[in-house]
């Protein structure tokens, strides 16, 4: 695979280093647990490459927005990036389930109406319900931060990123010092799942449609719907404690204020004091929040803070020539992102998991699981994309 030309290729380069992670993270409870149990309390690397990840996804998406200029093809470009290789992994794990080379999460009580849904609108995390893949719960926070995103552009304060980003971040660790805390999914305990899943997706359907119609007062409508789903979801109803849910809103905020600093709209300065405020309510938050179950202080500040300066080392390297590999990595690194949870499901399935550490077949893991990726968004993302900017191109609206 040739990877695509791009003056971003140092954001496609730390989301191939990002989905590694992740990945490594994930494969290691089956192939190095015992390397894991030892690493996870001083660094942990699943929030070290989804922060990562936030960061990038803070820098892209207003950028994508504000390029395009419409929020009617900012939706459809999401919706062609996103959806089908989405679809595709679900379907490969339903049938893996069917098959018996894989077992799909229990849902308890909830009818497959509601959780099917629930993960349509890629919010599932955000609305009580289990996720089927467990990566799939980073799409619930992004989808979130689409439409903060839309909302800031619909009502013109797109620009104001930065303190978007530290307002949030304050609010994280106001929660922690006043002691506020809330069971998780806890609107869904106060108002039934299945209501709020209907509540959310009738409210998502209107905010998109309103905030994609050529009225100018129907945009705003839809984007102020739409922003104030996410902002009560996110801190009220999120499968994490309530500063971190506001945290990653705010870093990905912080990737945008990166984005409006190079862009000249402020000034690198301004832009860095905003990073410190926002790193400082983080790990102060953290610090405070102490210890819990599957949470060490440690690891998690140890994560954020390398995130970030990996981000910064990205960020200070954007000129110089990025690694044809690293870019490529980068470029099929969504799949890597969503395709590495099934294969590991099969394998459970089949091998099981093993009791001490195995470097050879955390090796294979990555050996097959990479090229199956170059399949993947060769035949599935690379086609969705291109059937969605042949789509955009055709709209003429606004």
């Amino acid at each position: 695979m040739r990877p695509r030309a791009s003056r971003l290729g140092w954001l496609d380069a730390l989301r191939g280093i990002a989905a590694l992670v992740v990945v490594f993270d994930h494969s290691s409870y089956a192939f190095m647990a015992e390397f894991r149990r030892e690493l996870m309390p001083e660094f942990n690397t699943s929030r070290y490459g989804i922060m990562v990840f936030f960061l990038v996804s803070g820098y892209i998406i207003p950028a994508s927005l504000e390029r395009r200029g419409s929020v009617r093809k900012f939706w459809m470009g999401r919706l062609f990036r996103i959806y089908p290789l989405w679809a595709a992994v679900v379907a490969a794990l339903l049938v893996a389930d069917q098959l018996g080379v894989a077992r799909a999460r229990d849902f308890g009580g909830q009818s497959a109406v509601s959780v099917a849904v629930a993960h349509v609108t890629l919010l599932q995390e955000l609305l009580g319900t289990p996720n089927l893949l467990l990566v799939l719960w980073t799409l619930s926070y992004e989808m979130a931060f689409y439409l903060l995103v839309v909302a800031l552009f619909t009502v013109r304060l797109h620009h104001r990123s930065a303190e978007v980003s530290v307002i949030l971040a304050v609010l994280a660790a106001v929660s922690v010092v006043t002691g506020v805390t809330l069971p998780s999914s806890a609107l869904s305990g106060a108002v039934g799942t299945g209501l709020l899943i209907a509540l959310a997706a009738s409210g998502m359907v209107v905010a998109i449609c309103c905030a994609s119609a050529k009225s100018a007062a129907l945009r705003v409508c839809g984007g102020v719907v739409g922003g104030v789903l996410a902002l009560v979801l996110v801190p009220f109803n999120g499968g994490v404690p309530m500063w971190e849910g506001l945290v990653i809103l705010a870093v990905m905020f912080l990737g945008t204020v990166v984005y409006r600093a190079e862009r000249g709209e402020i000034t690198w300065w301004f832009a860095a004091c905003a990073a410190m405020l926002v790193v400082a309510c983080a790990v102060g938050s953290a610090s405070l929040y102490g210890d819990s179950d599957n949470f060490t202080q440690r690891g998690w500040i140890v994560a954020f803070v390398l995130a970030v300066v990996t981000f910064g080392a990205g960020l200070a390297l954007r000129h110089r020539r990025i690694p044809g590999w690293l870019v490529g990595l980068g470029t099929i690194s969504y799949s890597v992102y969503l395709v590495h949870p099934v294969l590991l499901a099969v394998s459970d399935g089949t091998i099981g998991r093993w009791e001490r550490d195995n470097p050879v077949l955390e090796v294979a893991f990555y050996a097959v699981l990479l090229p199956v990726c170059v399949l993947t968004y060769r035949c599935i993302e690379a086609p969705g994309q291109a059937w969605g900017r042949k789509l955009i191109g055709r709209m003429k609206v606004p």
